[in-house]
Order: structure tokens, then C-alpha cells, then sequence
């Protein structure tokens, strides 16, 4: 009979963690790339808990887009929920093997898998009457208004840089396969799951499944996977080492503690950036809310030091 394993940690790998800014985005860049953020995770799972990653999808959502839009007239294009799942089965795919390979090299050998993970959402919500997530390429203001009319796609000025199709991101409700995501997990299996937020789905009033048009925010869907999981504590691994405040400003700070009550105080007034590390720190209340201990903050280089109180954002209850 397999141990049960009772404490469970849920890992968050960014975008960035398998295709960095940059970078070409090949396959063998993405395995390289997946193997450096992979050793800290074998080091975390031979420790002893459960083990729960998530991981982002960008851009390789935003790959899947231009492939679909590129070979149109030669194969039939796929809605976007379909590429969600697409770039959550590849990543997970990448992940899955590098990190059993790791786990191999230091003779902790355990089972790896990936779970393609719905994800509820509300039709109503107000994300679909107000796309904001990014994907994609960058476009001329010219071009932007072209595929405007065209498609009817939503375009937005992204950072100065350049026009991009924007999609809904509504906020994630529950994860249908978090009942079986938690077994695994307490039977010593790695388990990858909620890959870039989660294939995006709604539920009829019989309680039927069909997918929708969205990208789901990465953090939020591990802060609610965290929940369902009855899990403690989520390291969120990012390009930052620690939560700053003003960051990239005159009096940048950063924060290595925060409790809940200054989460909130810093979210209201404004102090990180949408997209980046605003959802990052609304995941970590959300999460401390409904029963969580504890959120780390902190680059794949630095996590060990962080878990030590040497490095990183603690952020607790």
C-alpha cells in the first residue's frame, strides 16, 4: 500500500520558466529552459510532501493563435479554448519529462503526470464584455484597426510597443479535476496541473461542460486549486526575486514579509502591475482567505534560501 502523504505544496512555474523573453522559443530552448526550473522542483518533491505544479502558458498560447491564423486556408482553425489546451498539454508534456528525468539523476525516482485541467468560469462574468489578457503578436495601429474590422477582434495598445488581440480573463470559479489532482498527489505522485490557467470551461444547469473563448490568469486558478486541494503553502517562482514596491521607480522597496491585511493595503493602492504581479498577490489573498498558511515569492535560483527566511516574499494569513 502507497503512503499517504499528508502536507501538500503546490509549486507555480511562470511563462517565462519554459520560453523567456528573448529567446527563440524552440523546442530545445524550451527542455533547456524547463530543466533549469525542474532542479529546484526535483529538490522540493524528494523532500517528503505532495507535490502540485502549475505553470504558465505565455507565449506559446500566442504561438498557437499565429499557427492557426497562418495555416487557416490548408486546416481548419481552432477556437481558442482549444489552443489553451493544446499549450497546456505541450508545457505539460515538457515539464513532465524533464522533471522525472531530474528526479532520476538524483535517484529519487517518482511518478510525474500531467492532468489537462478545466477550469469553471461565469459566462457573465464581466471579462467577457471587457477583454484585457493579451495574446499574440504585436501589430501596427494600422493593422490593429484592419483585423478590428475583420475579425472583430479586441485590440489594444500593449506597453507602448505595439497593438495586440486582447481576450477575456474571466476569474476561475472552481477546477473540475481537482478531486482526482489531490488523490494523486497524496499518494507521491507530481502531478502538473491547471497549465496556463486551465482549459477555461462553463456549466450548463445540468451540469454539462463546454468550453469558451478565454485565457484564465495562471495565479488565480492556483490559488483556487490550492483550496480545493486542501493544500498549505504555494511557491510562486517569477523573474523577480522578491515583491517590491514602485517597482523599476524612484524609491523601490522590497517586501521580504507581508501579512494578508498589507497584501490587500498594497493591492488597493495600486502598487503592481496587472498582468504581472497584481494577479500574483491577489492569488496569495485569495489563497490565505480560504485556509492557506503561507505564499513564497521568489525566483527558481533563490527558492531554497527562501524556504530558509533567507530570500524571497513571505506573505502569510
Amino acid at each position: 500500500m502507497k503512503k499517504i502523504l499528508k502536507e501538500k505544496i503546490v509549486v507555480s512555474l511562470g511563462g517565462n520558466a519554459i520560453v523567456r523573453r528573448g529567446g527563440s522559443g524552440t523546442i530545445e530552448e524550451q527542455f533547456a529552459n524547463a530543466g533549469a526550473a525542474c532542479a529546484c522542483v526535483a529538490r522540493i518533491a524528494s523532500g517528503g510532501s505532495s507535490v502540485i505544479i502549475t505553470h504558465g502558458n505565455g507565449p506559446i498560447v500566442g504561438n498557437l493563435v499565429i499557427q492557426n491564423e497562418s495555416a487557416k486556408n490548408t486546416v481548419p482553425p481552432m477556437p481558442l479554448y482549444i489552443c489553451d489546451a493544446d499549450s497546456e498539454g505541450a508545457i505539460g508534456f515538457v515539464i513532465q519529462q524533464t522533471l522525472y528525468n531530474r528526479l532520476h539523476k538524483i535517484h529519487r525516482i517518482k511518478e510525474v503526470v500531467a492532468v489537462v485541467t478545466q477550469v469553471v468560469v461565469n459566462p457573465k462574468d464581466a471579462a467577457f464584455g471587457d477583454p484585457s489578457k493579451p495574446v499574440g503578436p504585436f501589430y501596427s495601429k494600422e493593422e490593429a484597426e484592419i483585423l478590428s474590422v475583420s475579425k472583430g477582434w479586441a485590440m489594444k495598445e500593449d506597453s507602448f510597443r505595439g497593438y495586440r488581440r486582447v481576450v477575456p480573463s474571466p476569474r476561475p470559479m472552481r477546477i473540475v479535476e481537482a478531486g482526482v489532482i489531490g488523490r494523486l498527489a497524496e499518494e507521491g505522485v507530481v502531478v502538473i496541473a491547471a497549465g496556463g490557467g486551465g482549459v477555461p470551461v462553463v456549466e450548463d444547469g445540468e451540469g454539462m461542460l463546454s468550453g469558451i473563448d478565454a485565457v484564465v490568469d495562471k495565479d488565480l486558478s492556483t490559488a483556487i486549486l490550492a483550496v480545493e486541494t486542501k493544500a498549505k503553502l504555494i511557491i510562486n517562482l517569477t523573474q523577480t526575486d522578491m515583491v517590491y514596491l514602485n517597482f523599476g521607480k524612484p524609491g523601490e522597496r522590497g517586501i521580504p514579509d507581508m501579512g494578508i491585511d498589507e497584501a490587500r493595503r498594497y493591492l488597493a493602492e495600486g502598487h503592481f502591475a496587472p498582468g504581472s504581479m497584481r494577479p500574483k498577490i491577489e492569488g496569495a489573498v485569495e489563497f490565505l482567505e480560504n485556509g492557506g498558511d503561507e505564499v513564497i515569492i521568489t525566483t527558481p535560483e533563490l527558492v531554497e534560501e527562501a524556504l530558509g527566511g533567507r530570500a524571497g516574499t513571505r506573505i502569510r494569513a
